[in-house]
């Protein structure tokens, strides 16, 4: 097993979160506990304070039995009810080794827990394809093997490809703005898709503010306006644009096929 990084992130008060989960997860899942790894904006190295979560993988030997998922939900209730700012902010999965190498459908329902949320036994969709990439090329190891000895490489055409199985929940969002009609959301969904038209034309993965100012340069100068908009968004300001970002997301759809 790797040696635990004292300070895995310039961050001292997100250090302090994951002082508090590292022997939590590591007490209770014992002899199943693999590695434990940051991905996602910690890892592109893009993480935002204003508006980034803490995203994260527990590598595990194998399925977990029930009753270590209620006892690690349990955890990530009392880290969210106490104090530290971050404790809320933590989004993360816990896989086993065997299903980490690469994404298979067929092996993707595991413990998983969303910011503000609770964990559950979830179904892991096509981003996970990217999410195992970033994880690979950029993941940072807290404690573990390599990643990239548990995680083959990812190819540029299966990037794409998983964009584009992930289209569907976009085509939703249409139908239903509830998500969308929030700031905070209209944001992320405006980033990401720059993000998606970055991954169509180069089959790479990117930070959201690096694809963002490339979409800038490269998609229709209408969409300039709103995605800079979204680049300086801040939690608690309104951003009030819901029209502009429906548009953009069928924008994306029409153009991602």
């Amino acid at each position: 097993m790797g040696v635990r990084t004292t300070y895995p992130t310039p961050y001292p008060d997100v250090n302090a979160v994951l002082d508090m989960l590292m022997p939590a997860v590591q007490t209770i899942l014992g002899d199943r506990f693999v590695g434990l790894y940051l991905h996602g904006s910690l890892a592109l190295g893009d993480f935002n304070p204003n508006r980034s979560d803490i995203d994260f993988v527990v590598v595990t030997a194998g399925d977990l039995p029930n009753e270590m998922v209620l006892a690690l939900a349990a955890m990530h209730e009392r880290i969210a009810a106490g104090d530290a700012r971050w404790g809320v902010e933590l989004e993360g999965s816990y896989i086993p080794r065997r299903a980490l190498r690469r994404y298979d459908p067929a092996d993707a329902r595991h413990p998983h827990i969303e910011r503000g949320g609770k964990l559950r036994v979830e179904q892991h969709e096509s981003d996970w394809v990217m999410q195992r990439h970033i994880l690979r090329e950029h993941g940072v190891a807290l404690a573990g093997p390599a990643l990239q000895t548990l995680i083959d490489p990812v190819r540029p055409d299966d990037l794409r490809q998983a964009v584009r199985g992930i289209l569907w929940w976009w085509e939703l969002q249409l139908t239903d703005t509830s998500r969308v009609e929030k700031s905070g959301y209209q944001a992320y969904a405006i980033l990401t898709m720059c993000r998606i038209f970055y991954t169509l034309q180069h089959g790479a993965i990117v930070s959201k503010p690096l694809a963002a100012r490339w979409a800038q340069e490269a998609l229709d100068e209408r969409w300039a306006g709103l995605i800079e908009r979204a680049l300086v968004w801040r939690n608690g300001e309104s951003l009030d644009s819901l029209e502009e970002t429906l548009d953009f997301i069928r924008y994306t759809l029409e153009h991602s096929q």
